[in-house]
């Protein structure tokens, strides 16, 4: 499950930010084999891409539906943009936003961090990976 790989890379062994660690964990979970320089690409988008906006967790996941379900661009079809609206919006159901700074007040500390975001990504990410594979 996408959620138990999420909390092996949200640990101090690896120390990922949100959105490295749910690319990382797909990468792992559903064998991607990306390289290091894709996975590199969600460095700058933790902590909200560094100003709290949209969640990292966020970021990665979409960055993950990109990569799975897209054939060459975008614009070839509306399904990328429907995958990723679902998944904002199931997100956003169950946290109550997609803010990075609202987000962190309301569920990070500094025990935990953030890991109730990457497990909230992890969940609808994998529902809707395995959805979509079928």
């Amino acid at each position: 499950m996408l959620i138990n790989t999420a909390r092996k890379f949200y640990s101090s062994e690896y120390d990922l930010n949100c959105a490295e660690t749910i690319l990382y964990a797909a990468n792992e979970e559903y064998k991607m084999n990306l390289d290091k320089t894709v996975l590199k690409t969600m460095a700058a988008f933790g902590g909200g891409m560094a100003v709290e906006g949209v969640c990292g967790a966020i970021s990665g996941a979409i960055a993950v539906l990109g990569i799975l379900f897209t054939k060459e661009r975008a614009h070839e079809s509306d399904k990328i943009k429907n995958l990723t609206k679902e998944f904002i919006e199931k997100f956003t159901n169950r946290l109550g936003t997609e803010n990075c700074a609202i987000l962190k007040q309301r569920y990070r500390n500094d025990d935990i961090r953030c890991i109730k975001m990457i497990e909230t990504a992890a969940e609808i990410l994998d529902e809707i990976v395995i959805r979509e594979m079928k």
